[in-house]
């Protein structure tokens, strides 16, 4: 099977997810009927969503950059990453959007996705295990995200729609990362580290405060095991 398309059907996955998310969001708010519950399982998620992230960062994002970068450009490219998206979510805050599910999702899947495709061309197990990561973690991140475009006055049928959309910039994103980056390893572990440094600030800054129910240990237990699986996913690649 040519390369290119084996990253087509793998970035395919990992953006599909997205609307799959959506579609599990919706199924789940016509079933749901009692809030309390309803509030545990969406921390539950955001949780879940939030370890898998973690472990992308932890065990594939940041051991590349180490991999790749000396120390300068590696802290540059975090740092860089940290401030941009800071900056970027100060902009979402002051503007009163309530979309924020869904731009934090955004903000982690094209770099991710670039990264994905250039990867692909020199380490497949690699690239494998970046496919599956970003596939979860859209997964939780859409599944939240479609709760935030119903809030903010979308239809269902609008909201599923650009769902369905987003989902193609897996492989927009994974086939420009392999046409333009896959010789150029330094700015691939660069984009890597960038994306590293603001999912980083993500988790902590938006991802965890909305996670804790007092006297509910479920949403920990989802963080504990969306990182799991990241080991999982590590350990049978590797």
């Amino acid at each position: 099977m040519p390369e290119v398309l084996q990253i087509i059907i793998f970035s395919a996955f990992s953006g599909m997810t997205v609307f799959i998310g959506g579609i599990l969001a919706y199924y789940y708010a016509k079933i749901s009927k009692r809030n309390k519950q309803k509030k545990e399982l969406n921390h539950f998620v955001i949780a879940l969503g939030g370890g898998i992230i973690l472990a992308a960062l932890a065990l594939v994002l940041i051991p590349k950059g180490m991999e790749k970068l000396s120390l300068l450009p590696l802290i540059l490219c975090f740092s860089a990453g940290t401030l941009i998206f800071f900056y970027l979510d100060k902009k979402i805050e002051k503007s009163g959007s309530k979309l924020s599910q869904l731009i934090a999702m955004l903000l982690d899947f094209i770099p991710e996705a670039l990264a994905l495709g250039a990867i692909f061309a020199t380490d497949k197990q690699t690239g494998l295990l970046l496919a599956i990561f970003i596939g979860l973690q859209n997964l939780p991140e859409s599944f939240n995200s479609y709760q935030d475009l119903i809030a903010n006055g979308y239809r269902t049928k609008k909201a599923l729609t650009i769902l369905f959309l987003l989902s193609f910039m897996g492989i927009i994103g994974a086939t420009t990362g392999y046409y333009l980056l896959r010789d150029l390893p330094k700015i691939t572990a660069g984009i890597m580290t960038f994306a590293s440094g603001g999912i980083l600030y993500l988790i902590f800054q938006d991802i965890a405060p909305d996670v804790r129910l007092k006297k509910h240990w479920l949403p920990a237990l989802g963080a504990n095991l969306g990182f799991l699986i990241g080991i999982i996913g590590d350990k049978l690649i590797h």
